[in-house]
């Protein structure tokens, strides 16, 4: 690198390139989400994005961006109710306060804590 100019375009170009790159691999995984598209049609895709990659990325935005997103957001959706249905499933499974006792008179036992700390906490854990 002999100038400001030379590190500048550089990174400029290595933007672009890694632009490129993640529209590259949307489509690619867009292609292959997309469960009306027939596994021909697939694969002349790829082969047109492999040959004509800039132009064939450029078509498939324009022809099918509006499905493109809508499989994203449905995607995303389902993603989505997964997390919210795990997230109930690991609340409804709090520890009863059997439990959080037996693990207050542990820290008891192992000095971590007072008497006095381990009442409070056992009168806690019975009040839930």
């Amino acid at each position: 690198m002999d100038s400001f100019w030379d590190f500048f375009w550089l990174l400029v170009w290595t933007f672009f390139f890694v632009f490129y790159l993640m529209v590259l691999f949307q489509i690619i995984g867009d292609l292959f989400r997309d469960k009306d598209l027939s596994g021909w049609w697939k694969a002349l895709w790829v082969i047109f994005l492999i040959i004509f990659p800039f132009l064939a990325a450029l078509i498939y935005l324009i022809a099918r961006g509006k499905g493109m997103a809508e499989r994203h957001a449905v995607a995303a959706q389902s993603a989505q109710a997964a997390t919210d249905q795990y997230i109930k499933s690991v609340a409804s499974q709090g520890s009863s306060p059997a439990d959080q006792i037996a693990s207050a008179k542990s820290l008891l036992d192992s000095g971590a804590i007072t008497q006095q700390e381990f009442d409070q906490l056992k009168q806690k854990a019975l009040a839930s």
